[in-house]
């Protein structure tokens, strides 16, 4: 797959930012390793979701653009192909639950996308995706479950590589594994030996537990503040391409993520959402030992206000 990660890089090339990569020596000090933060919070519309989003849409045929384009997203997915949508001229329809983070929504439907709002309690995502998708004929771009989408996705870690040369250890946020599945098979080409791990929060850890047992595992709904990793599972192309790929999974509390938000703010300077800050999360808490040139991927900075003065005021950074 790595052929198709370096397809989607070339479609890229041009419409993508090339995130910047920071270093603290803070950080480095705290793990004992020498380490590199991807910065995709600096993405257009604010995360890695962009990639996957544009790589999958731009290669659609005339008739499926004039139908137009649905997904289902907690909010970073759907703000790009909402973008994704606006720079090409498709129509685009989010289904996206009702306690999504507001200011995801509000950019959404910034970007011009109809926004269709469920509860998650009630409703499943996919069957309401599929019932709509069937009724008004559009094309549905899931956001992970793609491989049009994880080719995307990859190119993040692709970069990262190019940028700052081999390292011995990638950690990625997972949430649906699509991130994940990309960067492994990207790191594992550039850089022969890195050992790439997946974070996922404690209380939503169903691809760890998948990952372990060797059988998918699920979660519903689960209570985390990290949104973008609410999703209930990996998927059919996520799932096989983790066991593949990845090296190791591991998790973090939400007392973790919460530090490592705030480190990032207060140290870096940096906004990150607590999706996005898994790794640092990892590093910080000790739940990954650094070793070596390690790889973060912050893949994400969409959060709202009252949600970064609640972690912010919580405690000292």
């Amino acid at each position: 797959m790595i052929d198709q990660i370096e397809a989607a890089a070339a479609r890229l090339d041009g419409v993508a930012h090339v995130t910047p990569v920071m270093t603290s020596r803070t950080l480095d000090r705290t793990t004992g390793a020498r380490v590199y933060l991807k910065c995709e919070n600096f993405q257009r519309m604010g995360a890695f979701k962009f990639r996957g989003a544009y790589n999958a849409i731009s290669r659609l045929g005339d008739a499926r653009r004039a139908a137009g384009v649905i997904a289902y997203s907690s909010g970073n997915h759907g703000q790009a192909v909402a973008l994704v949508g606006r720079m090409l001229g498709i129509r685009t329809v989010i289904v996206m639950p009702e306690d999504a983070p507001v200011i995801k929504r509000q950019a959404t439907e910034e970007y011009g996308a109809q926004v269709i709002a469920y509860d998650p309690m009630a409703t499943s995502r996919e069957a309401l995706t599929a019932a709509l998708q069937q009724q008004h004929g559009y094309s549905l771009i899931p956001p992970f479950d793609h491989h049009d989408v994880i080719a995307g996705q990859g190119t993040a870690a692709l970069e990262l590589c190019r940028q700052v040369g081999a390292l011995d250890m990638l950690l990625v946020p997972c949430g649906g594994g699509g991130l994940l599945s990309g960067s492994a098979i990207a790191a594992g080409s550039l850089s022969p030996g890195c050992r790439t791990i997946g974070i996922e929060p404690e209380v939503a850890d169903d691809a760890t537990r998948s990952f372990r047992t060797g059988t998918l595992q699920s979660v519903h709904h689960p209570p985390t503040i990290a949104d973008g990793t609410r999703t209930p599972s990996l998927g059919k192309i996520t799932f096989p391409l983790v066991l593949k790929h990845a090296s190791d999974m591991r998790t973090v509390s939400e007392a973790a993520i919460m530090a490592a938000v705030r480190f990032l703010f207060f140290r870096l300077k940096i906004v990150v959402e607590p999706s996005g800050a898994l790794g640092v999360a990892a590093l910080l808490s000790g739940a990954v030992k650094g070793r070596g040139r390690v790889g973060v991927i912050l893949s994400g900075g969409n959060i709202d206000g009252p949600t970064m003065i609640q972690l912010l005021s919580s405690a000292s950074p």
